[in-house]
């Protein structure tokens, strides 16, 4: 995969997260009674996602970048499909803990791919503009959200998420796998 497709394909995935994300925490503060159970869900994704980061740099090692970032495509599109049926407070625990873990690999393997894909070539431009593009796209997709919503129920922004979360996936699988610079030195020791 060249890095205009990573790009391509994280402004997508970018844009899916930001356009649901305000959403998305109204909607878990209604599901419970108390603040402290949406304390509680959301430190549940915070501290699932901690807990997973070192597997998941171990496993992008091991099993590439790309493979992970699918992993999270697809993961969101689903979680995406199930998050306006949720209801109960132990449904949305559990979804917090998954989307903690995904939220990790999102995390991880986005640091992992775009450093592997700026090795050695302007390194800080091209991080930049990576993230120039994704949150243009995010701001946006937060902005045209606000309108949409007036027109749509809060619902059908979980399933455009959903559909969006899949586009960035096809473009994965479409591309080809992502360069990997092997790094041999070995790190210093303290």
């Amino acid at each position: 995969m060249n890095y205009r497709t990573f790009v391509t394909a994280q402004s997508l995935l970018m844009t899916a997260s930001s356009m649901v994300f305000p959403f998305y925490l109204l909607l878990i503060r209604n599901i419970g009674d108390s603040y402290s159970q949406f304390g509680l869900a959301y430190g549940l994704f915070a501290l699932t996602g901690a807990l997973v980061h070192p597997v998941i740099g171990r496993l992008s090692d091991k099993v590439g970048d790309r493979s992970l970032i699918l992993f999270y495509t697809w993961g969101m599109a689903g979680m995406m499909l199930v998050v306006p049926i949720i209801k109960t407070v132990a449904a949305l625990y559990m979804l917090q803990i998954a989307m903690g873990i995904l939220g990790a690999v999102q995390k991880t393997t986005e640091k992992t791919a775009l450093v592997r894909q700026t090795q050695g070539s302007q390194t800080g431009e091209k991080i930049g503009n990576y993230h120039l593009w994704t949150s243009v796209w995010g701001a946006i997709a937060v902005m045209a959200t606000g309108y949409l919503v007036d027109f749509l129920t809060i619902g059908s922004l979980f399933y455009i998420a959903s559909f969006l979360y899949m586009g960035s996936a096809v473009i994965l699988m479409k591309a080809s796998p992502l360069k990997y610079y092997a790094n041999n030195e070995k790190p210093v020791q303290p």
